[in-house]
Formats: C-alpha cells, sequence, structure tokens
C-alpha cells in the first residue's frame, strides 16, 4: 500500500509491505531550521499510539548511557529523513503521527505534525505470496532479546504437526517464511500431489511434513540432489524420514540442481508453485536472507511441473538445456504488462546477465538487488552506468577494486552493503567458515552489545545474503520483480538447473520486496560505515544525535547518497520522465550473439585444455556457482613447465579474443546487409 499524506510544510511518502512501514520524510526548506529530529509513534486499528524507540541519544540528555538501551523518539529523535517501523504483521491497519521537534532539548516543541492509517500487506493475496525471513540476524535487537543464543537442533525441530514453530527464537528469525512452507504442504489434500525440486534438502521438519502428507493419500514425488558420496546429506535426510524410493528423483547429471520449488496439483492440474532462494534447510530458514514466493496461477505452475517432469528423469546437460529452452524461451526487454515469466537454466549462454544489466540500465528510479556471490562484470557494467536513477546492492561479501571504483565514480547513485557484525572483521575462509575477531583498540563494544550470528561460522560458505533479487523501478507504477534460485553468475546461467520469475506491474509485490530489501541494506549498511570508521582508528559515538539542526546538511547536500535517496521519494520538477520499460523497447536484442558467444567459450575451453596437456598439467575444475571452488591434484611443476603453462594461457586469451571479435564482425556484416 502506498500513501502520500501532507500537513502544512510537512509530508511523507509511505509504502507498506508485510511486516515494514517505510515513512520517506521531508519538511519546507523555510522551516528546517532548528529541527533537532522526528519522532513517530504508531498504533493498531485505532488503539492508542505508542512512540518508536531508537537506541541513540542526545548527550546531556543521557550523561550515563546504558549499552544495550533504547530511547522513546519523543525524547531522543529520529535524526533521518527516511524511517521505517519493522515491527508490523501483515493484513493490519496501522495509524501513525510523525512529529517534527525544534528548541531547547530538555523541552522539545512539537511544531509540525503529520498522521496517516495505513494496511499492511496480505502475505498472500490469492496471485502472490511473498515471505522473507529474519536476515539480518548478527543485531541489537537479537542480542538483547535472545543474548545471541546459537541454534540447535532441539531448537530448529521443535515444530507441531500442524507446522507451528514451537521456539520463540526460532518463529522470530523465521518471520513466517518457514511457516508459510509448512502450511503449503500441510495444505495439500488426499488426492491432490506435490512435486518437489530440491537442491538442499535436509529440514527435518519439511521432510516429516512431506512423509505425512504421502501417508494422508497426498501423491507426492520428489527430485533431489543426490552428491552420490556414502554420507550424501540429502540421502540421509530422506531415510530418516522414511521417504520411500519410489517417490523420491535422484538428480545427478548436471554441475549443481540449484531449483528449491514445489508445484501443487489439485484434480490432476497443477494450480501452485512455491519457489524462491530458501533452500529446504534449517540455515536457509533462519540463517541467511531468504525469500519463499508463492505463485498461484495455472499456466505457471504448468510449466514448473513440466520442468519437474523432464528433471526426474535426470537429464544430461544437453537435454537439460533443450528442455530449459523449450520451456522458457529467451524473455523480451519487454514483458507484457502485467505478466509473470518463468526463466530456467541450463541455457546456450550467459546472455541472461546482460538482460538483466540492460534493465538495470534502463531504470529511471530506484533500483535493488541481492548478490550472494561476486558481482559478474556484465551485472557490473550495468550497474556502473551513468544515470539518474539510484542503485542499491546488498552483497554477501566486501566488495572488490573494481566494485568499490564504480561506488565512488557514481557520485552517491550506486551503494552496496555486505553482510557484516558490528565492532568485527568477519573474513571468509577458501575451504570453508570464517574467522571473526575484534577491530583492535576500537570502543565500539564500549556503546554496542556484542554481535553473533545464530549458527557456528566454522563452516558453509554463506552467512549472510542468500537470496537472488533484482527490483527495476520499485517505487514506479510499473515495477520489474526479478526473483528465485539463480546467482547472477556465468555458471548459474550455462551449468545448473534453476528457475527465476520476472514479474512485471505488481506494485504490491515490489512494495514487499523494497521494504525488506531496505531493511536488510540499511542495518549491513550502517556496520559497514561504523566499522570502517573505527578500523581507521575513529572514537566518535556513533550513537550520538547532534544537538544541533548541522545534521540536515547532509540529506540535501548534491551528489552524495543521502541527498539522492531524498530525491527518489520527493523529485525535484515534480519526477523523472519516462520508465524502465519506454527505455527497454529501443534496446538492442541482449541474445543475439547467443550461439556465437557459446561457441567462443567452448573454442576457448579446448585451446585451454590443449594447452594444458601440451605441458602435461591437468587443467583445474570449473568453479561451482553457489559453492567452493573445485580443487584438482596437479603435479609438482619445474620452472620450465610454469613457464609453458603461462604461455599456454596466453594462447587460450587470445583464442577469447579471436573468436569474439570475429563474432562482432559477423554480426555487423549481417546489420549492413540488413540495412
Amino acid at each position: 500500500m502506498r500513501l502520500a499524506p501532507q500537513n502544512g510544510p510537512l509530508r511523507a511518502k509511505i509504502f507498506a509491505g508485510t511486516h515494514v512501514v517505510l515513512m520517506a520524510i521531508d519538511l519546507d526548506a523555510g522551516q528546517r531550521a532548528g529541527l533537532r529530529g522526528l519522532a513517530i509513534k504508531s498504533g493498531r486499528n485505532g488503539q492508542p499510539q505508542q512512540w518508536l524507540r531508537g537506541i541513540k541519544y542526545f548527550a546531556d540528555l543521557v550523561p550515563q548511557a546504558v549499552k544495550g538501551a533504547d530511547y522513546s523518539s519523543r525524547d531522543q529523535p529520529f535524526q533521518s529523513f527516511l524511517w521505517s517501523d519493522y515491527g508490523a504483521d501483515p493484513d493490519t491497519q496501522y495509524d501513525f503521527t510523525i512529529v517534527a521537534l525544534f528548541g531547547d532539548l530538555h523541552a522539545m516543541e512539537e511544531r509540525f505534525s503529520l498522521s496517516f492509517s495505513v494496511h499492511t500487506e496480505k502475505a498472500d493475496d490469492g496471485k502472490h505470496g511473498v515471505w522473507f525471513n529474519r536476515g539480518a540476524i548478527a543485531s541489537h535487537a537479537f542480542a538483547t532479546k535472545f543474548n545471541n543464543k546459537p541454534l540447535t537442533d532441539d531448537m530448529v525441530n521443535n515444530v507441531s504437526d500442524d507446522g507451528r514453530l514451537l521456539d520463540p527464537e526460532v518463529a522470530w528469525l523465521s518471520r513466517g517464511l518457514a511457516e508459510a512452507m509448512l502450511a503449503y504442504i500441510n495444505g495439500a489434500r488426499a488426492g491432490e500431489g506435490l512435486r518437489v525440486c530440491a537442491y538442499e534438502f535436509t529440514y527435518a521438519p519439511v521432510l516429516g511434513a512431506l512423509k505425512r502428507a504421502l501417508d494422508r493419500g497426498v501423491d507426492v514425488e520428489i527430485v533431489y540432489h543426490d552428491t552420490k558420496k556414502d554420507n550424501d546429506p540429502n540421502r540421509h535426510a530422506i531415510a530418516d524420514a522414511h521417504l520411500p524410493a519410489a517417490r523420491t528423483h535422484p538428480r545427478t547429471r548436471t554441475a549443481i540442481p540449484h531449483n528449491k520449488y514445489i508445484v501443487k496439483l489439485v484434480g490432476g492440474a497443477p494450480k501452485q508453485v512455491w519457489t524462491g532462494s530458501t533452500n529446504f534447510t534449517d540455515t536457509g530458514l533462519y540463517g541467511q536472507t531468504n525469500v519463499g514466493h508463492l505463485v498461484t496461477d495455472g499456466d505457471i505452475a504448468a510449466t514448473y511441473l513440466k520442468y519437474w517432469t523432464k528433471l526426474r528423469d535426470d537429464p544430461v546437460h544437453k537435454e537439460a538445456l533443450a528442455n530449459a529452452i523449450a520451456l522458457t524461451p529467451d524473455p523480451p526487454n519487454v514483458p507484457a504488462d502485467p505478466s509473470i515469466t518463468p526463466f530456467y537454466s541450463p541455457r546456450v549462454a550467459d546472455n541472461m546477465l546482460d538482460w538483466y544489466a540492460a534493465r538495470i540500465a534502463d531504470a529511471s528510479g530506484l533500483v535493488m538487488m541481492t548478490i550472494p556471490f561476486n558481482v559478474a562484470p556484465a551485472i557490473l557494467a550495468g550497474l556502473e552506468k551513468e544515470s539518474d536513477a539510484m542503485r542499491l546492492v546488498i552483497l554477501e561479501d566486501v566488495p572488490s577494486k573494481e566494485v568499490r571504483d564504480a561506488e565512488k565514480a557514481s557520485r552517491g547513485r550506486l551503494t552496496f552493503s555486505n553482510g557484516a557484525l558490528m565492532g568485527k572483521i568477519f573474513v571468509k575462509n577458501k575451504r570453508g567458515g570464517a574467522t571473526v575477531t575484534p577491530i583492535e583498540t576500537s570502543p565500539l563494544d564500549t556503546w554496542f552489545v556484542d554481535e553473533e550470528l545464530d549458527r557456528p561460522v566454522n563452516n558453509g560458505h554463506v552467512f549472510f545474503v542468500h537470496s537472488k533479487v533484482l527490483v527495476v523501478d520499485a517505487l514506479s507504477d510499473d515495477p520489474l520483480v526479478c526473483s528465485g534460485s539463480a546467482n547472477f553468475s556465468s555458471n548459474s546461467l550455462t551449468a545448473n538447473d534453476e528457475n527465476m520469475l520476472l514479474i512485471r506491474g505488481s506494485t504490491r509485490v515490489a512494495d514487499i520486496y523494497i521494504t525488506e530489501m531496505d531493511r536488510i541494506f540499511r542495518h549491513f549498511r550502517a556496520r559497514d560505515y561504523i566499522n570502517a570508521d573505527a578500523q581507521k582508528g575513529d572514537k566518535t559515538n556513533p550513537l550520538l544525535l547532534d544537538p544541533t539542526d548541522a545534521w540536515i546538511a547532509a540529506n540535501f547536500k548534491p551528489g552524495s547518497y543521502k541527498n539522492n535517496r531524498r530525491l527518489l521519494f520527493f523529485p525535484q520538477g515534480g519526477g523523472v520522465g519516462g520508465g524502465w520499460a519506454a527505455k527497454a523497447k529501443n534496446d538492442p536484442d541482449p541474445f543475439a550473439d547467443e550461439g556465437a558467444r557459446a561457441a567462443a567459450k567452448r573454442r576457448a575451453a579446448n585451446d585451454k585444455a590443449k594447452a594444458h596437456q601440451a605441458v602435461g598439467v591437468t587443467p583445474p575444475k570449473p568453479a561451482r556457482a553457489g559453492g567452493p571452488m573445485a580443487r584438482s591434484v596437479l603435479p609438482k611443476k619445474t620452472a620450465a613447465k610454469k613457464t609453458a603453462k603461462k604461455a599456454a594461457k596466453k594462447i587460450a586469451k587470445k583464442a577469447v579474443k579471436a573468436a569474439a571479435k570475429k563474432a562482432v564482425k559477423k554480426k555487423t556484416v549481417k546489420k549492413k546487409a540488413k540495412g
């Protein structure tokens, strides 16, 4: 739900998702002098309103601050023109009052106020159901509510047969995601069907729910990833759940069978599909940031069922490629409005990255994106293209130099945040797990509560961000939401089993996604900047409010992140003309060179293999998309062999360049012929 309330010089833009109400606030320039901050109060369904609380404070008013304390915004106001209430429930009316406070800190005047009521979105409106988990686990809230208590098997498996999470911490972390997944399975009746396609498939309550469904007469079949190793975790979990072999189909002949979806059949016909980024594991549900997306649409569900049916037979790559393309052809630059377009992998080449990049470059307003692994060069090219649009990207890992350079060159229009713990340095280990150390000589632990993840850090590769989402022109009336299992990477597109949904024209879906993504983005961005300052030796307490009105200036500084963010909601001159679709219809076809690109990649791989064979070196196996590098054991090399290997690499690079040049030349000749 969207609102634009105003009272005199005070105005706001409101975006309500399911659990978040986002408030962008503005005050006339002539009325800002002496503004100490904004106080906000809220109530539910006409009940008395209570002041929202924050953790920042005026030193004069709180001379002896207690670590972990929070304060009423009426006494310690928010010094920001963007604020969100993260404590909302779906499908509920909330009444808000925003108050601008001025004057003496000891007796601040309520000079301007603005009241409005907003109804949060239903989690499922019968067309789209969207559920984000807590995601931002290491936090002030997790520390103060649960003392950073690590999850145990007993806690995560304490789930009733009807899908209720009985442990309070687990329920808080799930935030409705696990409950919705279990409700979807539990809602299947005798005579109906469930078709599961799973990558990681080890969460006992989910497997137990499927077994109970089977026992009550639901037609359950499961395609699952089988590594063929003796200790395969999926196979063990299936055995522990007593799911019969006749109902389970191993998927082995692909790089990574990365899907996580369930099709529901009613009366023998596909009606719904549950998909998204969430693996069927406790880590997926209660650890990293993830989303579950339910689509109730017979045609979409039918396409997913056909995909499942093909995967059930464990096709080799060539067959899987043909199946994915036949079921979901390359999408047009401008999908129909409104529409839901599925897109499956593997593909011939990674041209879909160019499609995503073009949509990013076409945006006129806000782009938001989550990237769990490296930022692919094609995606970075779209993000760094000069534009008036604002691009906010959430990463799992610390940005590379190329990413940071693009951010610096953007003048506040491209900003990244990445997974972080307050006051700590988090370093991933190559073989999995991470090393966490406090920032040396930093006083942050004097002011902030200790933050920890809910899981051990000695194992795993993704600790913060696992969702794969792109939202284009999120605040417009014509948003584009791309969400599913596929990482925005070349391997994900060309080697894996994957699925994505391209959803055009649903402001409701966009509002749920962007309010949640903004929550995660700002959570990590604050920690990124506070930690960076601490590592530089800054001893300033980040929790102190400015007793003057000097805090306002940063929000109106041209070329700054805060000013660009403000202009998204209150643009000068009435707004940006056009939207992504108007530009996209004039874009070139990103799939035009798909065949040539695939051929160039094959030639390069062949040349590289020949070069390695010439020096007697076994070529390394390709990296897993979404996993660690597959390591090959190389023989000990002499100095001469090392030199020969370098020469081989140069040959391979030249082959790639030559093939690419040839493809471009061929394409140019075709264009001239057409002209």
